[in-house]
């Protein structure tokens, strides 16, 4: 069993699931590769020392190039602002260390472009935080639809739909300033992934992008509050993607519908541990959606619980992405979802963005 010293920056929302994440991984999934938390950064000093003793690690750097830089630290993890990730990722990369990265890639389509070339370079192991895909309804989802149990998928809709920026007066903050931060940017990424995880590579889109409060708080809001499109995908099926931050009720709006010619798949991630299948077979007086719970027979789900029915959660979701890191840089191998992913899904938001101005069809791969 070897160990590997793992440098984390930042250390908010999302950095602290990371933490908690290294820290388990080791004891849910005997993994061969055991973190260290090495180092970690913040926004200041007095952020990083705080969240060293919070967090258990060994040591906390006064800004994100002295992590990198650190001889103890042997693999990055990013979950620090979209608009840090291509500096951060570059000088981790340049020094042939791994680099998982939180969503989106980069900031930009450049800074994804741009990323995911550094990393190939590289040859190391990339990863991106693509989290929800990874429940093991969703993996199960993806393992019915490769095996054709519900035959040609003819039609997909996804949706990622939440309420926090819902109220109209609320005040003007990050959110509502810049590209990266608004709906495509921020929640758009994870169903694109997952509609491309699903059911496959993306051709062509046909987009809208409405403003629906162009004022928060008096100040005028620069980014989007939801978008939608039509896609096509490579395979012939087509479908609907819907991303929302004002979708009022909704908490975690990650759901999707997917037909094929002999059944159907539903789920919605505020119901996780759910899956429900349609099968054409039997009596037509005798069909009707089934409800599956997880359960030991699923992808994933034993490490955690030997229970059917007893579930897993979101903390569980990085952990298994904690795996994968340790599983690509103890054997050289890619694992996906890879910086290429990342780029994927941002030429693809790129591509919903021209046809939203443009009005019209887009293809993905002309970006």
């Amino acid at each position: 069993m070897a160990e590997i010293g793992i440098g984390l920056v930042g250390g908010g929302y999302m950095g602290k699931a990371h933490a908690v994440a290294l820290s388990a991984v080791g004891a849910v999934f005997d993994t061969a590769l055991r973190p260290r938390l090495a180092c970690i950064s913040a926004s200041s000093p007095d952020s990083a020392e705080r969240y060293r003793a919070a967090y258990g690690f060994e040591r906390a750097a006064a800004d994100w190039r002295a992590l990198v830089d650190d001889p103890g630290v042997e693999a990055v993890v990013i979950a620090a602002p979209q608009g840090t990730h291509r500096a951060i990722a570059e000088a981790a990369l340049a020094l042939g260390k791994p680099v998982f990265c939180e969503k989106p890639l980069g900031a930009s389509l450049e800074d994804a472009r741009a990323m995911t070339e550094a990393a190939e370079a590289a040859g190391v192991a990339s990863m991106i935080g693509f989290n929800y895909i990874r429940t093991p309804a969703s993996r199960y989802a993806r393992d019915l639809v490769a095996s054709g149990r519900i035959g040609d998928v003819t039609w997909f809709r996804g949706e990622h739909t939440e309420d926090f920026y819902a109220d109209p007066d609320a005040p003007a903050t990050w959110r509502s300033e810049g590209e990266a931060n608004g709906t495509l940017g921020d929640l758009a990424p994870h169903m694109i992934n997952g509609a491309r995880a699903l059911i496959g590579p993306i051709e062509q889109v046909m987009a809208d992008i409405p403003t629906v409060h162009p004022m928060r708080g008096g100040v005028p809001a620069g980014n989007d509050d939801q978008a939608q499109a039509m896609v096509r995908f490579e395979n012939g099926a087509t479908g609907h993607l819907f991303f929302s931050r004002i979708a009022t009720g909704r908490k975690m709006g990650y759901a999707y519908e997917i037909h094929g010619t002999r059944g159907s798949i539903r789920f919605d991630q505020e119901d996780q541990n759910a899956l429900w299948l349609y099968l054409a077979e039997g009596p037509e007086a005798e069909r009707g959606f089934r409800k599956i719970l997880t359960g030991p027979e699923h992808p994933d789900y034993l490490p955690f619980c030997q229970g059917p029915g007893h579930g897993t959660g979101y903390q569980d979701q990085i952990i298994i992405e904690a795996r994968d890191f340790l599983r690509a840089i103890e054997t050289g191998e890619p694992v996906w979802p890879t910086f290429r992913e990342g780029l994927e899904v941002s030429r693809t938001i790129a591509a919903i963005r021209a046809s939203a101005e443009a009005g019209g069809w887009r293809r993905v791969d002309a970006f």
